[in-house]
Formats: C-alpha cells, structure tokens, sequence
C-alpha cells in the first residue's frame, strides 16, 4: 500500500508553473533547504494552539502549492485537529515522518531533473 501514496506530484507540480520544470525543480529545492516541522512541533509542545496552526496552515498551504500531496493531507488533518482542539499526538509523528519521506523523494526529482 505504502507505493500507493504520492509524496511529490511532479505532472502537477510543473503543470502548476505552466510545465516550467526547471523552475519547479527551484522551487522544489528551496522548499528541501528551507522548511522544517520544528515550528508546528514546538508551538504544540508549549501549548499555543494558535501559533501552530498558523505553522500547519503555512506548510499545508506550500505543500499544496507544489504538489506535495501526502504532506499537504496530513497537514490538513493536524490542521483541523489544532482547530477542534483534539491533537493526537501521533498525527505529528505522522507528519514528521512524511515530510521526512517528501525530502527523500524530493531529492530524487531534484537529482533526476536537476
């Protein structure tokens, strides 16, 4: 099952910056160098909901942004949990280890377009 899941959508993605495959490889490399789950991780572990939400929010909204589906539907889901005030601890985890295999899979595009 575990084959079935998209990490990086790259037909969508380059589609997203009209087939420019170069420039999503840029945008796919700035995400790999700069984003990280250590806001939304910290905000939930010192208890201000508010701000990890907004960090969810931001890194669901990138993960769409470049079609990074796997990512942006478990962000949506620790999203939704922070919002109702119900986080399970483990949909971080979650989290965590999916961005950790976007980054794997992101490096490939990267080293196969690059």
């Amino acid at each position: 099952m575990a084959d079935d899941i998209v990490y990086v959508d790259v037909a969508d993605g380059a589609k997203r910056v009209m087939n420019n495959t170069k420039l999503y490889v840029k945008l796919l490399t700035k995400f790999r160098d700069d984003t990280k789950t250590d806001d939304v991780e910290t905000a939930l572990q010192t208890g201000n909901m508010e701000k990890a939400r907004n960090a969810a929010h931001t890194l669901k909204g990138v993960a769409a942004n470049l079609s990074l589906a796997e990512l942006f539907k478990q962000c949506l889901e620790l999203e939704t949990q922070i919002k109702a005030g119900a986080v399970n601890p483990a949909q971080m985890e979650t989290v965590k280890t999916v961005f950790a295999a976007t980054l794997q899979e992101i490096n490939k595009v990267i080293s196969e377009n690059g």
